[in-house]
């Protein structure tokens, strides 16, 4: 096995190789750590450091919390962009040696070609350079040079004065037999431009030249096909569009592929001016790569002119619009991959209301609503179906009976779903505020995704007796108490927060969102005790089965006392207890620190703190005064620096504290519950259910939510919603234009907007604010497509793609 082939392995791996190929092995692990550390701007030791641990099995929420003084304190972000370019570079490597191997075969390394390779920097750059040594069919520039007529075409490059004509003639068969093996001039010339066709394609400046240009300056220009005007109209902002190439936002990008994938729309890339010039820029750009001149009455430059124009169409244009179509495709697919990212990891660290008794109320009209009672823990009590609205109209029992409920389980929430008769069955809730004798709320809860649980198999084991409405209403009610644990339990996919997410990559979506959830479940930290194995198998270290070992030693042991327990669940070793026991809490276990963020394996260090000041374990946790008066400095030993003993200090402030915000829900304005209550001007409370590129959709209580374009969020400019708004956020809008047809609300956060101005409703924005965006009617088409890429699983991501 050749060395080079192996440089793309983890660390275990190269170790098994033997001596000789120890120094190709450290220049390629060398070369990698260097790249990293210059990408991240950090040192190549801390690379070098995260780089083994992550070979060794650590999880990224390991690393960043528990090896700070290892990495030189590397965060969660860095170390997830460390991840995801290890993979890459290693891929990288792996396949320069392909090349090559594969081209030392064919006996065609040079050592300039090798150089060459070896300073490729990305996979593009290494195919172009592999290009010319591709093996591929026999090509008509083969069959030319097998012909013997590639002197013919050297010549005509080298000398414009050489009549073509009069050259081909040489390569005339003269008699049956003879060689070369061309009947006239003009195959003769054919072959000859075949093979210098080949030439100019397969150079790999020349190409990489024109790729650049064409991403830096095209325009991607949009047709619609003939005859598709009536079947693709929710495209017609498309139907005659151009916009730079590189520029083209990502939702607007994958709204055009969705066009053309459809049938509807034809892309193009085109070069400014290649309409009206002469000789097509890209010609004028091979012909000068190639040394040939375009213009002139020499013998051999109509020729040559061809040779380019048809190197240019039948060759590269092709080639390199393919391959810049993709890019553009990555590159969208990247964004509303992080798009969702984002997303959803605002709503699994929105707040949770709570261990509370919770009553959830599924709406419905002609099959009634479902109701659930959860106690605080989320275990499933009692449930019943009432009938307040048309066609039983029963609104005085439905109220009795949830009364009934409310007092017996001591309910101290109502979670209100926001599925069809939300609105009706939200005042039912309010009326039964006002009527039980105890102190409840009432807070309406995003449904999303709650009918995939309920159908799952993960729902049937829960609850194997009980029907999927019921599920579901149960869904909603753990998720008002504590939104991440429920909705770890759930497709991503399905919770309601993508854009476009069926039009990009799986595996890499896939990938992202696992990191996402991995990444919250643990900055919160999990409850062993009460956790579901779906929660548990989130923990760094653990996987389903191991979850599900857990859950079931406690069911038939009890409960965990303490997280050394952990060691007897079978097939959980100490590598995995290291990695999980931090982020797992035992709460009134046998040792206080079992409830922390801190370690086990610095269980060491709080204990020599108490001792040197004369304290039990109980009396250091939550002094405040005390611990703020230590110096960490001063606790360091060989194992634990300044970093971890510092955050060990603050976590024994506030041990097991949550990072999640205060919990709090919009209040929805009574007598607003469908688009007809709306007008403009209108100011009112909603929750963000989701962000895109161009704006933030808001749930304002009426069954449909409104969007606020990117230009009516802030007063001042800014090149991301994120900037201002998340997922679950609780924001104050005012209605600036309602389309009773299309089902649309146009929403401004910019309380000074005055409805019935400007493109979108409200003040026109300056072109600063614009940021060029309503040029060429952007505002409106991203409007028109907002949600058209988001999934339909959910009841979110519908209420999304209605906006379209």
């Amino acid at each position: 096995m050749s060395a080079r082939l192996v440089a793309g392995r983890s660390f275990a791996e190269w170790s098994s190789l033997g001596p000789e190929n120890v120094k190709d092995i450290m220049d390629a692990n060398l070369k990698i750590v260097s790249r990293l550390a210059e990408e991240l701007a950090v040192r190549s030791q801390q690379v070098s450091a995260a780089v083994a641990l992550l070979d060794d099995g650590a999880t990224v929420p390991f690393i960043s919390r528990y090896r700070k003084e290892v990495t030189g304190g590397l965060d969660d972000g860095q170390l997830r962009t460390l991840e995801e370019r290890l993979r890459y570079l290693r891929e990288l490597e792996e396949r320069r040696g392909t090349v090559l191997a594969s081209i030392d075969e064919q006996g065609k390394l040079t050592d300039a070609l090798a150089a060459q390779i070896e300073a490729a920097d990305t996979k593009q750059r290494l195919e172009d350079l592999y290009l010319p040594y591709k093996k591929k069919r026999r090509t008509k520039a083969q069959i030319a040079r097998e012909a013997g007529l590639a002197p013919l075409a050297e010549a005509l490059l080298a000398d414009p004065d050489l009549d073509p004509e009069t050259e081909a003639a040489r390569y005339v068969r003269a008699a049956e037999g003879d060689t070369p093996a061309v009947e006239d001039a003009k195959a003769a010339l054919d072959g000859a431009k075949q093979i210098l066709m080949e030439q100019f394609s397969e150079d790999p400046d020349l190409v990489g030249q024109l790729r650049e240009r064409l991403w830096s300056e095209g325009q991607l220009a949009a047709r619609v096909m003939s005859g598709k005007e009536q079947e693709g109209a929710k495209f017609s902002d498309y139907f005659e569009h151009d916009e730079p190439f590189a520029k083209t936002p990502s939702h607007r990008a994958l709204a055009m592929f969705r066009g053309r994938n459809e049938g509807v729309l034809s892309l193009a890339i085109r070069l400014p001016g290649e309409e009206e010039a002469e000789i097509h820029p890209a010609e004028v750009a091979i012909a000068r790569h190639a040394e040939v001149a375009l213009t002139g009455t020499r013998p051999a430059t109509r020729w040559l002119k061809e040779v380019v124009r048809w190197t240019w169409r039948v060759k590269l244009y092709t080639h390199l619009e393919t391959e810049l179509m993709s890019r553009l495709r990555e590159r969208a697919e990247r964004e509303a991959i992080d798009v969702f990212a984002a997303n959803l990891k605002d709503l699994l660290l929105a707040a949770p209301a709570g261990a509370k008794a919770t009553l959830a109320i599924d709406p419905g009209l002609r099959t009634g609503c479902k109701v659930v009672v959860v106690d605080a823990t989320g275990k499933y009590l009692e449930d019943t179906v009432i009938y307040p609205h048309a066609p039983q109209k029963r609104w005085d029992q439905s109220l009795a009976t949830l009364a009934a409920l409310v007092e017996k389980h001591e309910v101290a929430l109502i979670a209100v779903g926001n599925g069809t008769a939300s609105r009706e069955t939200d005042k039912l809730a309010g009326e039964l505020v006002k009527r039980v004798s105890r102190p409840v709320a009432k807070v309406m809860v995003s449904e999303a995704g709650a009918s995939v649980y309920s159908a799952s198999e993960l729902a049937a084991r829960e609850f194997p007796q009980l029907d999927v409405t019921v599920r579901g209403a149960i869904s909603i009610a753990r998720r008002l108490q504590d939104p991440l644990a429920e909705l770890v339990k759930i497709e991503p996919k399905s919770i309601g927060v993508g854009q476009y997410q069926h039009d990009v990559s799986q595996v890499q979506l896939s990938r992202s969102l696992e990191a996402v959830i991995e990444d919250c479940v643990n900055a919160v930290g999990v409850e062993l005790n009460t956790a579901s194995s779906a929660l548990l198998a989130r923990v760094s270290g653990l996987n389903p089965t191991l979850a599900e070992n857990i859950v079931a030693q406690r069911d038939a042991k009890g409960q965990f006392t303490s997280r050394r327990e952990l060691l007897d669940v079978s097939r959980l070793g100490p590598k995995t207890f290291e990695q999980c026991a931090g982020f797992l809490r035992i709460m009134n276990g046998d040792n206080p620190l079992d409830a922390s963020a801190v370690h086990p394996e610095a269980y060491a260090v709080v204990n020599r703190i108490a001792k040197r000041h004369q304290r039990d374990l109980a009396g250091v946790i939550g002094d405040s005064d005390f611990l703020k008066s230590l110096n960490p400095g001063d606790y360091v030993d060989d194992t634990f620096g300044v970093p971890t003993i510092s955050d060990i200090l603050k976590e024994l402030d506030k041990p097991g504290r949550d990072p999640r915000p205060e919990f709090r829900a919009a209040q929805f304005r009574d007598g607003v519950e469908t688009l007809k209550d709306l007008e403009p001007g209108m100011v009112l409370e909603g929750s963000v259910t989701n962000v895109t590129h161009f704006g933030a959709f808001v749930d304002i209580g009426v069954h449909q939510d409104g969007l606020v374009h990117i230009s009516a969020l802030s007063e001042t400019f800014i090149e991301d919603p994120r900037q201002v708004v998340k997922a679950g956020d609780i924001v104050k809008v005012k209605v600036m234009e309602v389309d009773l047809e299309r089902a649309r609300i146009g929403l401004s956060m910019r309380m000074g907007d005055t409805p019935g101005e400007g493109s979108r409703g409200g003040e026109r924005p300056s072109r600063r604010q614009r940021g060029g965006r309503d040029q060429n009617g952007q505002g409106k088409r991203d409007r028109n497509l907002a949600g058209g890429g988001l999934g339909a699983l959910g009841e979110a991501l519908e209420k999304a793609r209605r906006q379209s």
